[in-house]
């Protein structure tokens, strides 16, 4: 074991990814502060455009969030006025979300973003869809490897 040499950090695919991550968070900024949005509710707002009136726990799930991180996020954008929350009609454990007319309009002014994330990546759109299906494939693979 003595004998074996310890990786550098630059040789771990796990800070590689890390620190890819912070470099997304980075760019994303100017570009949120315009919005006055955070990154995790950008997301949440991606997943909301993408299916309007969802429950708190499917918008969850899409973004890997517990409802601790999940709850005070939308309370946030609904005292801005820009979701609405309501108890499920069938489920009343249930919490639904809707955007408001305010939070639709959002998604004009937001459009840009994923193309100038293309243009900073250098990608072109094949390449970015690679990417992100290696990326994904690796998060399922770490993720099954915790059930074992």
């Amino acid at each position: 074991m003595a004998d074996e040499k310890m990786p550098t950090i630059d040789q771990m695919l796990c800070f590689a990814v890390y620190s890819a991550g912070h470099a997304f968070t980075r760019f994303y900024k100017p570009r949120l502060d315009a919005l006055d949005l955070t990154y995790p509710q950008y997301l949440a707002f991606l997943v909301l455009w993408e299916r309007d009136d969802i429950t708190v726990k499917h918008l969850g799930e899409r973004l890997f969030l517990d409802s601790g991180t999940i709850t005070p996020l939308i309370k946030r954008l609904e005292a801005r006025g820009l979701v609405r929350r309501r108890r499920d009609e069938d489920d009343e454990r249930q919490v639904r979300i809707t955007l408001t007319e305010a939070g639709r309009a959002l998604r004009a002014k937001a459009f840009a973003i994923p193309l100038a994330v293309i243009e900073g990546t250098g990608l072109t759109l094949e390449g970015g869809d690679a990417l992100r299906a290696e990326l994904i494939a690796l998060r399922d693979r770490l993720d099954a490897a915790l059930e074992v």
